[in-house]
């Protein structure tokens, strides 16, 4: 399946999206926790995550994308002043999306400088963060984009970085990822509980 886009089920066909070429779904080398959804790249570190999350109503609008931004930084150990930083937060046009049930939608970019594996050796990570609200579900949907901006040459990715290109191993872009935010559907709400 050379650079195709894959429409996947998830969380057992309640939603689904179109997931980039080249995603391994991680659910098969590992444990990975009934809310979430994990992808990761085949051939370098971008991994995309899609959670169910309880709906954080005391935050509201491009704030509360700040609050699930700033909740990962915590589970990165990016929290420290100087580790974690925002870029942009944008209302996403309902228009544009399939998920006719979410109330509102916001795409904020940051960066964060993340350890792998509990590793010294800090790696520069671009995270595209997709957030929708639905509230009538008590859910909050978040989407995650992790984008290796710079790998510290002490981390465990940087080994076996570069050498021939392999086909299919583009890395995903910013397009992808909007891609995937636009194609999220809603087929059972059951899902939420």
């Amino acid at each position: 399946m050379q650079n195709a886009t894959v429409g996947r089920p998830l969380f057992g066909g309640a939603l689904s999206a179109t997931i980039p070429h080249s995603a391994k779904d991680i659910s098969e080398l590992r444990e990975i926790p009934d809310n979430q959804e994990v992808f990761a790249h085949d051939h370098n570190d971008q991994s995309i995550i899609v959670e169910l999350l309880e709906l954080q109503s005391h935050v509201q609008n491009g704030d509360a994308a700040r609050y699930h931004f700033e909740d990962v930084a915590g589970s990165n150990k990016a929290s420290a002043p100087g580790t974690s930083e925002v870029r942009a937060v944008v209302a996403l046009p309902k228009s544009d999306l399939s998920l006719e049930e979410c109330s509102s939608a916001f795409l904020l970019t940051g960066t964060q400088c993340v350890a792998k594996f509990n590793e010294e050796a800090k790696n520069t990570v671009t995270i595209h963060l997709g957030l929708f609200r639905l509230p009538q579900f008590s859910t909050d949907v978040l989407v995650t984009f992790n984008d290796p901006l710079s790998i510290s040459p002490g981390s465990s990715s940087a080994v076996g970085m570069g050498g021939e290109q392999q086909e299919d191993t583009e890395p995903w872009t910013l397009q992808d990822f909007q891609r995937l935010l636009q194609s999220l559907r809603l087929h059972d709400p059951g899902v939420f509980g």
